[in-house]
């Protein structure tokens, strides 16, 4: 009697289909308007958010830019979910992000995962970091919430001692919300080198995967 010993050969083409399938692609958020009106939109809310401080809505070259590259982000399907905005103090980073909040208030966006609206949550970074040491449940929180701003990223301490241990906050947020493909928009001093040297070239390499960087070149409008 012959005994067939050969095992039996997998369904290759049905192999291939189940791994490009047996895992769901990730939507991406964006906001449901085309890049011209959502530059409009967001022109008017940062004048909002600028006469709310009682100060005079400027305009100029520099921010009609920058501008035009926050609405392409949040509006087109280049594979980005997240915008990192790098520059001086004092030249917009944070209207911008406060700006976009209200947005997407504003428009009141379906979120089909957990049958909410989306809304962005802003914090800043020393306010994460005490976070990750004082209050965990809120710090498991924070690392997966659909849409996170980190306000002055660079601020905070590179390294926070808890009871020998040592914790970093921002690398280990960053980290997970790359691993979640969840969006993330970040205001910060630091040049793109600066990011590298404080926070290891894992997390740039990541940064330039997961965001658009966008440059606040111009000067300060504080004094103005």
């Amino acid at each position: 009697m012959l005994i067939n010993n050969k095992k039996p050969q997998p369904n290759v083409e049905a192999l291939m289909y189940r791994l490009l399938h047996q895992r769901s692609i990730k939507e991406r958020f964006r906001l449901p308007l085309s890049k011209d009106d959502a530059r409009a939109a967001l022109k008017t809310a940062v004048q909002a958010e600028v006469q709310h401080r009682h100060r005079e809505f400027i305009t100029n070259e520099a921010f009609e830019k920058q501008l035009d590259c926050m609405a392409e982000n949040l509006t087109s399907n280049n594979g980005k979910f997240g915008i990192a905005l790098c520059g001086y103090c004092g030249n917009g980073k944070t209207t911008c992000v406060k700006a976009l909040q209200q947005l997407i208030n504003a428009l009141q966006i379906h979120d089909s995962y957990d049958n909410s609206t989306y809304g962005l949550r802003i914090m800043t970074a020393n306010e994460i970091a005490w976070k990750n040491k004082n209050d965990f449940s809120s710090w498991e929180r924070i690392k997966t919430i659909p849409l996170l701003a980190i306000d002055d990223l660079g601020t905070e301490p590179r390294e926070i001692l808890d009871y020998g241990n040592v914790l970093n906050p921002i690398v280990d947020l960053l980290t997970k919300r790359y691993d979640e493909q969840l969006f993330t928009i970040f205001t910060t001093n630091l040049t793109l080198v600066q990011i590298r040297e404080k926070y290891g070239d894992r997390i740039a390499d990541r940064l330039n995967e997961m965001m658009d960087i966008i440059e606040f070149t111009n000067p300060t409008y504080r004094m103005k």
